[in-house]
């Protein structure tokens, strides 16, 4: 098998995605992109998913070496060891140049978990229509998207319902942490790529420095993602007078402990939401990038929180917006109203119900040994 994810939060479901398919075949060999998580599972990585992860064009360019290397390998892979599967994960631009290798040596392409074709460059569904043999998507709204415009869809829910320990003790877990329930305890959430950490978390840490004015006991906790190393965030940190706590291995501990989190856009924020804590959504890329994203982006909304269900469930805050005061601002907001807390709370827990029911990888690792075997997937 080859699989390619070349993001954190697609480390985290390739290996669960790759554990349910070696529990049906455990004869099953995997290698490819991926990060610790996939490692861990099984996988061969040939390229981390650290050194790909980028976020806007300008990021494209400082990674262009390693994303053309990676290309060499895995089109060599498929020319002349002809895997059984090729297994994409989100990361589309690249994804979809090693599907058209693939589509060239009759290699059958299962694509997990969607591009936002529906967001932004529509157009791609075109592509995805002739590339992809079977689209496995986790966002409701998806299957009809895809079965519209003629492709091979299946809805499978989505994977971080699997995973989200959302009915643990929450109390035995503030002890673990040395949280307090008197005391705000608010999440730092800056991303899974270098340059969007560097980007958020200088300006989430200004933001905690007002915020401890009027709470003086503030803690912060900052969950890091296996994508970043540890010396980069602290680097950070260290410029900081706030406490921060740096959390290894597991986002979930980190959220349950939060009364409220700053959360860079992307799949954390549903996280987020099914870990039901209040939060504020940042988003901030290059100058370049915003322009072009301003043309090309065709949704109401930044956050998949709020694209989940088409509305303004927790706030947004875009470029030039994502300054320290109106961090603080939002986040004082939500500690001290408790009328605007409890119903971001309850339509966070409209969101969990939003994403279905759970069981994506199993479901998904299902689809994809039925195309190994040849068989029509219904």
């Amino acid at each position: 098998m080859l699989i390619v994810a070349g993001e954190a939060s697609a480390d985290l479901h390739g290996s669960n995605l790759v554990k349910s398919m070696k529990r049906l075949k455990p004869s099953l060999v995997f290698q490819g992109i991926g990060g610790k998580k996939m490692e861990q599972a099984g996988v061969k990585i040939l390229f981390s998913a650290s050194d790909m992860a980028v976020v806007g064009l300008t990021e494209v360019i400082t990674r262009i070496r390693i994303i053309i290397r990676a290309s060499i390998r895995l089109k060599s892979i498929i020319r002349y060891r002809r895997p059984a599967l090729l297994i994409l994960i989100d990361y589309p631009d690249f994804n979809l140049h090693i599907a058209r290798i693939a589509k060239r040596y009759k290699i059958p392409v299962l694509y997990y978990i969607s591009p936002q074709v529906w967001a932004w460059r529509s157009r791609r569904v075109k592509k995805i229509a002739r590339l992809v043999d079977r689209m496995a998507v986790i966002l409701p709204f998806e299957k009809a998207f895809y079965r519209q415009r003629g492709v091979k869809v299946d809805y499978v829910g989505h994977p971080l319902l699997d995973i989200c320990p959302a009915d643990e003790n929450k109390d035995l877990t503030m002890v673990n942490l040395k949280a307090d329930h008197d005391y705000p305890v608010i999440g730092l959430l800056p991303g899974s790529r270098e340059a969007e950490v560097m980007s958020l978390l200088p300006v989430m840490l200004k933001s905690a420095e007002i915020i401890r004015e009027r709470y003086p006991a503030l803690r912060c906790v900052l969950p890091l993602a296996s994508t970043i190393k540890s010396g980069f965030v602290q680097s950070l940190i260290s410029k900081s007078s706030v406490r921060v706590e740096v959390v290894h291995g597991n986002v979930y501990d980190a959220l349950k402990v939060c009364h409220v989190a700053l959360v860079a856009s992307g799949t954390v924020t549903l996280e987020t939401a099914i870990m039901e804590v209040p939060m504020v959504i940042v988003y901030r890329v290059s100058p370049l990038s915003h322009r072009v994203g301003r043309v090309m982006i065709k949704v109401p909304f930044i956050g998949l929180v709020n694209l989940v269900v088409g509305e303004a469930v927790v706030p947004e805050l875009i470029q030039d917006e994502v300054t320290p005061e109106r961090l603080a601002d939002e986040v004082k907001t939500i500690i001290e109203d408790s009328v605007v807390r409890e119903k971001m709370i309850n339509k966070l827990k409209a969101v969990k119900r939003c994403l279905g029911r759970g069981g994506a990888s199993d479901k998904t690792a299902g689809i994809a040994l039925k195309m190994i075997n040849g068989s029509e997937v219904i």
